[in-house]
């Protein structure tokens, strides 16, 4: 059994300890800590994990922690990941992997010192059965090379304290990987668009926004990002070909006709929306883990991400492209 600390018990903390205790073959959960330890507590209570630590920093440092789960407020990310690498834990660190490409590079450089892969960020997109039939079509080059890819992310609901940046670096930071990851490519210019605003919009920061991305070679993708105040929970996506054209499931809910009527419920919550492609994911990650063989989005993906998300939010307001700048990619990623 992989002995699992999981530091945050807000309400993914609580659907991964749930996803780990009863789903994932070979996973125990036997830590858990918060910044708010009554938190911990009561979620240690709920799933009868046996240990609570007060602060993250202890449950990384336990001698019987293994690996680490992440998923905590996004400031905490970086610390957290880059003290259990350093310590040659596990660790499985929800997006974004850090606030900063700086940030990323430390966590890089000290993974590479370790000489392995010990870093999975949670782009929990790439095991959705959708998007994964996407990629399957496009690497098998049955309808030649992408060309562009439209997207759209929409969202009912943000916490309090959100800010016009963070629809680019925690609600559209998804696109940013998942385009990368189906067009296999790196990308090369960004900008962000403020339009129109919507009248339900008033609080303060953009929405909506549109996120406009180039490749290295050529290919254009185009997001539209809607953070709150939408009709619920929608994520699209298009990639138009050479030969023709790939959609993501719309909608992803069933269909029911009834009294004359054709209708779908449209879903309100992100993590209903993904449940599928969470599970498969945390269960990819113990059993790569176990192998000693990480396969799922890297450092380097959660570096890339953060890269084109630092760009388009320099971009807000110029109106002009920016250049995504890169570091080397270290043997370890390739």
């Amino acid at each position: 059994m992989l002995k699992i600390g999981v530091i945050g018990c807000g309400a993914i903390g609580k659907e991964h300890i749930k996803r780990l205790m009863y789903l994932v073959p070979g996973a125990q959960v036997v830590a858990c800590a918060d910044f708010y330890p009554e938190a911990a507590q009561k979620t240690a209570a709920m799933f009868q994990v046996p240990t609570v630590y007060q602060t993250g920093e202890e449950l990384i440092g336990a001698p019987e922690v293994e690996a680490v789960v992440i998923t905590s407020a996004d400031d905490s990310h970086f610390a957290y990941t880059l003290a259990a690498v350093k310590l040659g834990k596990q660790v499985f660190c929800e997006k974004p992997l850090a606030l900063t490409a700086s940030e990323c590079e430390e966590i890089i450089a000290e993974e590479v010192k370790q000489g392995r892969r010990l870093v999975q960020v949670g782009f929990m997109r790439r095991y959705d059965p959708g998007y994964a039939k996407m990629k399957e079509i496009i690497d098998s080059g049955e309808l030649g090379a992408p060309l562009m890819i439209h997207a759209c992310h929409r969202n009912v609901f943000q916490s309090e304290g959100f800010q016009t940046e963070m629809g680019i670096t925690n609600v559209a930071i998804h696109e940013l990987d998942i385009c990368r990851w189906l067009l296999g490519d790196e990308y090369k210019k960004a900008q962000v668009l403020k339009v129109k605003q919507s009248g339900r919009s008033t609080k303060g920061y953009d929405n909506p926004q549109i996120v406009l991305l180039e490749t290295e070679d050529g290919s254009r993708i185009d997001v539209e990002l809607q953070v709150c105040d939408a009709y619920g929970y929608d994520i699209q996506c298009q990639v138009v070909c050479e030969k023709g054209t790939i959609n993501l499931p719309d909608p992803a809910s069933v269909i029911m006709r009834a009294e004359a009527r054709c209708s779908t419920e449209l879903l309100t919550d992100w993590a209903k929306r993904f449940i599928e492609a969470y599970d498969i994911e945390l269960a990819d990650w113990v059993n790569a883990v176990e192998k000693g063989e990480l396969t799922g989005p890297s450092s380097w993906d959660g570096y890339a991400a953060c890269v084109a998300a630092d760009a388009l939010n320099r971009s807000r307001g110029t109106e002009t492209f920016l250049p995504i700048e890169m570091i080397e990619k270290p043997g370890l990623y390739q």
